[in-house]
């Protein structure tokens, strides 16, 4: 595999398990809740979009997984695994497949590759847990403000007139993260545009005002290995 000398150092150990990779194409899905759960997966390349459905219909985003991420870790050890989310290819590009039953085994018998894998999933975790937190304290504002300020420490660049955001987003997609309606996000982002905070042109968000975002939500500066949208 020609991309594994070049993902992060932790996840070298895990690849050596993968048996093939596989090819994945924009708007397709690698798993969807409910199915059977055999497989991980690890990008290699592209982009893999993680959520929810959540019961009134609605989807979630959870996670915006790219090259070096572990994908399906959450049927680990578990009897009669069935995937719990849904793993949605947004941008092309190529995953190495592991076989659950034989991670298991090895895990078992390798307490250095159990132990890098138990801090990816805590990381995850705390991840998750943040933007839940921000959702529950602040609500719809909240979730987009921290969609906002953690899209633009995966994805912003830094130039005169703000942070851009390179990654264009429809309000639709945005409003996943927060698990909201896009009208509610055309609302939100209106009233950032009035004020200054943002400016968006041809789906490329611009922010302006990174601090006013910050000080909205009570933002505690979070590390950014926490605070990501990845």
């Amino acid at each position: 595999m020609q991309s594994f000398t070049e993902i992060s150092q932790d996840l070298q150990e895990l690849l050596l398990t993968a048996h093939h990779t596989k090819k994945m194409e924009k708007g397709t899905f690698l798993f969807q809740e409910g199915m059977t759960a055999n497989e991980l997966f690890i990008v290699q390349s592209g982009i893999i979009q993680i959520s929810k459905i959540v019961p009134d219909g609605r989807e979630l985003t959870l996670r915006m997984c790219s090259k070096g991420d572990l994908i399906g870790e959450l049927s680990l050890f578990c009897p009669s695994p069935k995937y719990m989310l849904n793993a949605k290819v947004v941008e092309n590009g190529e995953v190495a497949i592991i076989y659950k039953d034989e991670l298991e085994e090895r895990l078992n018998q390798d307490h250095k590759l159990t132990l890098e894998l138990i801090k990816w999933i805590s990381l995850q975790y705390r991840k998750t847990q943040t933007k839940f937190r921000d959702l529950v304290l602040h609500g719809k504002k909240g979730a987009l403000y921290s969609t906002l300020i953690r899209l633009s420490n995966s994805y912003g660049v830094e130039a005169e007139q703000g942070i851009i955001i390179k990654t264009p987003l429809t309000n639709q997609e945005l409003a996943n993260f927060c698990g909201t309606s896009r009208e509610v996000v055309n609302r939100m982002l209106g009233e950032l545009r009035k004020n200054g905070a943002l400016s968006i042109d041809k789906g490329i968000i611009t922010i302006h005002d990174l601090n006013y975002l910050k000080v909205e939500i009570d933002c505690e500066n979070c590390p950014i290995d926490i605070c990501n949208i990845e």
